[in-house]
């Protein structure tokens, strides 16, 4: 049953995301398509609320109830710049305005970029061993809490994988192709 209800929060998230830009590009509606973005962490309440409940009846904690905390934590940390990007690409093809800039090509900047969406992952990673310890103590079983206490160990590889590939753009940065000046770089970045 989890897992069915974090299929139906996944495609519940894209079908209010596709309404919302819709109402807010196509059919002019700014308010009511912000309303409908603004309903996306609802779906993340129904899931935290419906996992909670299937373990207050009884259920037994396996993985289904953590890979549940690891989507939510997925959606705090990465879920508003998902939106943001998505929300500036729409407004370039259905509203006539600027196309979005892309992350960073060469460099220190790009080391940046690739940090924060890390730290988008490190959030994941927080949120989802909050959630997991509070399951951990709902249950106050630890006989039947492994599934759940080995959850917060794959969060936190998740993110300790992430972070070595972002530490890699900052250890060995791209660099700039001979014959491209700074500022031509940075022009092909606002293209993008």
């Amino acid at each position: 049953m989890i897992v069915t209800l974090i299929v139906v929060c996944e495609v519940g998230f894209w079908v209010l995301l596709a309404a919302g830009l819709a109402f807010r590009y196509l059919l002019r509606m700014p308010r009511t398509g912000l309303a409908l973005l603004l309903c996306e962490p609802l779906l993340e309440v129904v899931l935290l609320v419906v996992t909670a409940l299937d373990l207050k009846n009884g259920a037994e904690p396996n993985w289904t109830h953590g890979l549940a905390a690891l989507y939510i934590g997925y959606t705090v940390g990465h879920g508003h710049r998902t939106v943001k990007w998505l929300d500036g690409h729409a407004a370039h093809r259905l509203a006539g305005a600027d196309r979005p800039a892309g992350p960073p090509k060469y460099g220190l900047p790009r080391a940046r970029h690739e940090g924060k969406v890390w730290l988008g992952t490190v959030v994941a990673a927080g949120v989802a061993t909050a959630l997991l310890q509070l399951a951990i103590w709902y249950v106050g079983d630890a006989g039947r809490t492994g599934p759940l206490e080995s959850w917060r160990f794959t969060a936190w590889r998740v993110a300790g994988i992430h972070g070595v590939v972002a530490l890699t753009y900052l250890l060995w940065p791209k660099r700039v192709p001979a014959g491209v000046s700074g500022e031509a770089a940075s022009r092909d970045l606002t293209k993008r």
